[in-house]
Parts: C-alpha cells; structure tokens; sequence
C-alpha cells in the first residue's frame, strides 16, 4: 500500500513532473478551445517531441491536455456557441443562451466545478473499479454497439426543439452525410459521386464547426443593431447551495460518463449528449426550460464528458484497447517507450498504473485553478459588438477547420455546411441533430455488419443470440423506453393525467 502511494504522489512531488502537469492542462484548456484544434491532434503532435523523454513526463504532459482539452471544448460553446470539441455540443444547448441572458461567469464558473467533480467520479473509478469496468466492457457485442448507437440517435428527440419531425429529418440528414465515402467493409465508394475530395468522407469536425460557428455568424447578421449584453462577472466561483443543489445530478452524469467513456469507440461526445438526455428526462423542475439557460443543461454533459476521461483509461490500461481516439494515441506512445498496455501491464509495471491515476488527480486540480482564472477576459468575447465578434467567430472557423489536415477542402466544406445550417435555423431546424447523425451514423453502419457477419448472414440465429443476451436484452428494454418517451401521449390521457 505504502509503495502504491508513493507512485500516486510521484507527479506531485516531483517539481518537473509538476510543471509538465500544470503546463499541460493550461495548455489543453486553451487548445480546447479553439475550435478545430482537437485534444487529439495535440496528443498526436506531442508524441513527436516526447519519444526520447522519460516515460513519466511524456505522460504526465500527455494526461495534462487531455483533462484541459476535455473541459476547454466548453469555453467557446459556451460564449461564441462553437463547440470547441465535438464533447462540448451538448454543453452549447444551454451555456449558449446563459451566456446570451449576460450569466456567461455562472456557466463558466459552474461547468468548471462540474467537470472538475467529473473528473474525480471517472479517477475514482479507474482506481477502484478498473478491472470490473474493463470486464464489463467485454462483454458488448457487436450487436450491442448497435443498440447502444440507435439509443444515441433517438437523442433527436432531445436536441429537436418545438418539431420532433424537423428533429428526425436533421438527424437522418446527419446519418447520410456520414455514410459519405469509402465503404469501411468493402472499399466502396458511396455517395461520392466520382469526386476524389469526397472519398475519404466527409470530417464532422469540419461540419460542426459549419453548423454551430459560421452559421452563427450569419445569425448575428440579423442582430447588428442589438447592443451587446453586459456579463455579470462579479461572482466566478459558484455558491456553495447551488453546487449541493446540482451534486446528484452531477454524479448520475458521471457515472454515464464513466460507462460510455470505458466501451471502446465511443469516447466523451456520446457520453455528453446521454447525459443531457437523462437529465432532461429526469429532473422534473429545471432553473429555467431545457435550451434556453436551464443549469441543468450545463452540468451534466460537462460532468459526464470530464468523467469519461477517467473511463477512457480503463480499457487501454487493462486491457490494451483505446477508449476513445486519445487513449488510442496514448496507447502509441507507451509502445514508443517500450510498454504493453493490456492484462500484463497492471502486474509487470503496477506502478505505471497509480502514476497514472495520481497524475490525472494533479491535472484536475490544476483544472480548477486554471479554469476559474481569466474568465473575466473570456466574457468580454460575449460583450463585443457583433461588428467585432462575426469576423473573429469566421477567422477562428477559418483557422481551427484548416488546422485539423491541413486542408483548403475541409474549410470549402466547412464555410457550405455554415451556409446550409444558416438556412436550416432559419427554416426552424436545430442542427444539432444532424452531428449527432454524423457521429454515430458510421458507428450504427459497421455495428450492424459485423453483428450480421458474426452469425453468418442468419438473420434468425442473430435474433435468437440477441434475445439470449441478458446485456442485449437490458439495452432493448432501456432503448424501448426511451422510443415510448418521445411519443406525444393522447389528449384522453393528458386529460386524465
């Protein structure tokens, strides 16, 4: 016990682990914000310059701008309504019109505390219950990833404002567009139309931030003579009341976010927009309606999404496989240091696993210190005339979508989606629906073909395996649920009620 303490607190004694850690997170907060600039890539780019450092700073760095990234998504959703990661759409639901209603430090304030509790519920987890998780996670199928991708899509009905019709078109949209590009089975151009620009697919990044940034650039086109509304900044730290007021539904968020985080392929943008979705379900009186600057709207996807980091550890520690597109990068670089993560790495380098949970316990304090400072200057974006804030919402779309490969096709694609989500909100669409189509349209797609592969094309062994199942059969009760919960009840009942 003595031992696995000392190398929990490695990175806190250490005054260069220390830095690295801070530095990192820091790092990862502003990285995170900027749209385009994806914890991912940063990862990927730090690999590059660290593979000749000493393994506990490559990964005391790495686990920095992982925490940081994960949360700075919030920052720009929150004031420009820019997704600063796809995890952070669900954020912009509601932080946007708090930020809009001039309470931009009470939701940056508030999400920091969330997400910080969070990530202490995905840490605590990954200490306690990282073998249990990681057991669980087995035991999805192929077929269970498909139910698990079908129950993320009838979100649609959560993200669809007043027309769950103009919702379920979005979100079909969404499935389409995803579908754009080469066949993952079979090497097939689909929807491509001959053109070469198309067969890698089209990058949702690049159409978020189309949808959620140019096109509300041009929505402010509409409100140039609007005076800007003044940020009430004088309180960042949230009161006390309103953190107890909020702490089960923080922790319910959590625990989603630890689960979706720990299924390998899923990652924190899923867990977010579940935890949205059960929060709406769930709390029967919101600070104000879901959409329109309810806290509860904030607190949950930045609870879950922070949590699902914590989860995204445990399979690539225990069992050798990423847990989302991070994880996968950091996996690379323990080969790079002549590590195998997996079932062995727990018994050949146990201290290479509580070095690992005491770091991520550093950056998340440091999470909290970082991202309760310079809020006051983030609030002035929100503050600045739209003559000002288009062309530095447009540049920053510009910027953060070339950044990503480099590539003047994803910003041509990036400035259409803008002009077609413009039109869309226009026309009384939320373009939510159509992200969410694009992220798990291509999951949905190679679910159900493996799952039918897996049983040799019988369609009838593949019900029988599933109704068999008792995971298969919990997943079609919940997904049932949640299909009858979207459906209007009749006027007789609603009477009644």
């Amino acid at each position: 016990m003595t031992e696995q303490l000392g190398y929990f607190l490695l990175s806190w004694l250490d005054p260069s682990l220390l830095l690295l850690t801070a530095a990192g997170t820091l790092a990862g907060i502003y990285i995170g914000a900027i749209p385009g600039l994806s914890v991912t890539m940063a990862a990927s780019i730090l690999i590059s310059f660290t593979f000749a450092w000493e393994v506990n700073d490559a990964l005391a760095l790495i686990a920095g701008v992982f925490t940081g990234g994960v949360y700075g998504g919030s920052r720009s959703a929150i004031l420009l309504n820019i997704p600063g990661a796809p995890a952070a759409i669900a954020t912009a639901l509601d932080g946007y019109p708090l930020a809009r209603r001039g309470e931009a430090g009470v939701a940056i304030g508030l999400s920091t505390v969330m997400s910080v509790i969070g990530g202490f519920v995905g840490i605590l987890a990954l200490a306690v219950a990282a073998p249990v998780i990681s057991d669980f996670a087995l035991l999805f199928a192929p077929r269970d990833y498909l139910l698990l991708a079908v129950m993320g899509l009838l979100l649609v009905g959560t993200m669809s404002g007043e027309s769950l019709a103009k919702g379920l078109f979005a979100g079909a949209l969404g499935v389409a567009l995803g579908m754009v590009g080469l066949d993952p089975m079979t090497a097939e151009n689909r929807f491509t139309f001959g053109t070469v620009q198309l067969m890698a697919g089209i990058p949702y990044i690049a159409a978020m931030i189309g949808f959620f940034g140019v096109s509300e650039a041009l929505v402010q086109l509409h409100r140039l003579g609007v005076k800007p509304v003044k940020q009430d900044v004088s309180r960042i730290i949230p009161p006390w009341h309103l953190v107890r007021k909020y702490l089960p539904l923080s922790l319910r968020s959590s625990l989603i976010g630890v689960v979706i985080g720990a299924l390998p392929g899923t990652g924190g943008d899923i867990a977010a927009l579940m935890a949205y979705d059960q929060a709406k379900r769930t709390v029967k009186n919101p600070s104000r309606p879901f959409g329109e600057g309810a806290y509860e709207g904030l607190i949950a996807p930045e609870s879950a999404n922070n949590a699902a980091v914590g989860g995204a550890y445990v399979p690539m520690l225990t069992l050798g496989i990423p847990g989302d597109a991070v994880t996968a990068v950091i996996i690379g670089a323990l080969f790079i240091h002549g590590l195998k993560p997996g079932p062995m790495l727990m018994i050949e380098t146990p201290h290479l696993f509580w070095f690992t949970v005491g770091n991520l316990t550093l950056a998340n304090i440091f999470l909290l210190v970082f991202g309760l400072t310079g809020i006051r200057a983030f609030a002035k974006l929100v503050e600045c005339p739209p003559a000002v804030l288009i062309p530095l919402i447009l540049v920053l779309s510009v910027v953060g979508t070339y950044s990503i490969q480099n590539s003047v096709v994803d910003v041509y694609f990036m400035l259409g989606f803008g002009i077609f989500g413009y039109l869309l909100k226009m026309y009384g669409f939320q373009v939510g629906p159509v992200i969410l189509g694009m992220i798990l349209g291509p999951l949905m797609d190679v679910s159900w073909r493996r799952a039918i592969i897996s049983v040799g094309d019988d369609l009838g062994f593949f019900l029988e395996e599933a109704l068999s199942s008792p995971l298969t059969l919990v997943l079609l009760a919940f997904m049932a649920f949640l299909l009858l919960s979207q459906v209007p009840r009749p006027d007789w009942l609603r009477r009644r009620r």
